[in-house]
């Protein structure tokens, strides 16, 4: 059976082709990091704009690497949510438009679900139960799955999800956008010790998260080793670039020992509270997925203390972590299998719940 899916959740257009067994026939990402980029983050209304550019070639390129037709296609799965509702509604238009035309089933996917799931593409030994950590620009929450569908929500960020904070700690220190790939690049230079930096544990025993009081440390550092002081660098007006006063007197040492304590406080809050969640639930199986886990240091410190307390790891290949059809076509295919599928009334949902 051959799936074809979209993803276009937040500013990447995504079209895969997945086959029996798993088998990922093609995998398409258009990304619009050099637009964004500009801004130092996403645009919504480009970002949308930019989807109805790309979304019929993403899809046709996706079919061409698959070396098949829209005939070989036996139903067409997309993301209808979570997220940003005009680039959902360009996905989701094109999904049903070819579901219609070619009469052919159409499923609605979770988003969240499809990051959650991702592990499995190119690790068919993960089996429920599972305690899963999503991490991403949007989203930073734990989950424990118990089965197909079957997924309770055991912690969340209160705030700013883990990826937002490195996107905006990177724009506090001057380094590009997106800000996890920058900063991790920026922290191979520094001590991820040299910066004494909090630690949100929250309530005892509570698996949230917060990490607005990590980006106001790293604000307040800043101000205190800059001679001339530094402008409201949460306000993106002033914090696109340094100024050169503070250029001056912040040395590109301590920039990098900041990233590196930075990338260092965020690791170790969602180290701990991923393994007390497994310890908690008794299970053995640890799955990391979404865009932050690209980060190689952060997969590196999950891995091997996960495995030093017995633990199985599984984390999906890089180009399976950030935003992808593949992960969508995943889900969609069980939801095809347990018999669920939506009419041509489906409609996105920008706060679409697990």
């Amino acid at each position: 059976m051959n799936i074809l899916a979209i993803e276009s959740s937040c500013d990447d257009t995504c079209a895969a082709v997945l086959a029996d067994e798993n088998r990922v026939l093609s995998s398409i990402v258009s990304s619009q990091v050099a637009l964004h980029g500009l801004y130092g983050g996403i645009v919504p209304e480009l970002a949308s704009r930019r989807h109805c550019e790309n979304i019929r070639w993403v899809v046709e390129q996706a079919l061409t690497d698959a070396e098949i037709t829209l005939d070989d296609i036996e139903a067409v799965c997309v993301t209808r949510g979570p997220g940003l509702v005009g680039s959902l509604l360009v996905g989701v238009a094109y999904a049903k438009s070819l579901a219609y035309a070619r009469k052919i089933p159409l499923v609605g996917v979770n988003h969240v679900e499809g990051h959650l799931l991702s592990p499995m593409l190119t690790n068919p030994e993960l089996d429920f139960p599972f305690v899963g950590l999503v991490v991403s620009g949007g989203h930073t929450s734990l989950y424990l799955a118990r089965g197909w569908h079957d997924y309770e929500l055991l912690g969340r960020t209160i705030d700013d999800a883990a990826g937002e904070a490195f996107d905006k700690v990177a724009r506090m220190l001057d380094l590009g956008f997106p800000g996890g790939p920058v900063i991790e690049k920026r922290a191979r230079a520094g001590n991820p010790e040299a910066i004494k930096l909090p630690r949100a544990w929250l309530a005892k025993d509570s698996l949230d998260f917060s990490f607005s009081g990590l980006k106001t440390a790293v604000r307040t550092a800043l101000e205190k080793q800059s001679k001339s002081g530094v402008k409201d660098l949460a306000d993106p007006e002033n914090s696109n670039k340094l100024a050169d006063s503070k250029k001056d007197s912040v040395s590109e040492s301590f920039i990098s020992d900041l990233a590196a304590s930075f990338q260092e406080a965020v690791t170790a809050v969602l180290l701990r509270k991923t393994l007390n969640a497994a310890a908690r639930f008794q299970v053995k199986n640890v799955a990391f997925a979404g865009g932050v886990s690209c980060n190689g240091y952060l997969r590196q410190r999950m891995r091997s203390e996960a495995e030093a307390q017995g633990l199985n790891f599984f984390l999906a290949p890089p180009q399976f972590c950030t935003d992808n059809a593949a992960m969508i076509a995943l889900v969609g295919k069980r939801r095809l299998a347990a018999g669920l599928s939506d009419d041509l009334t489906l409609n996105p949902s920008s706060r679409l719940p697990l």
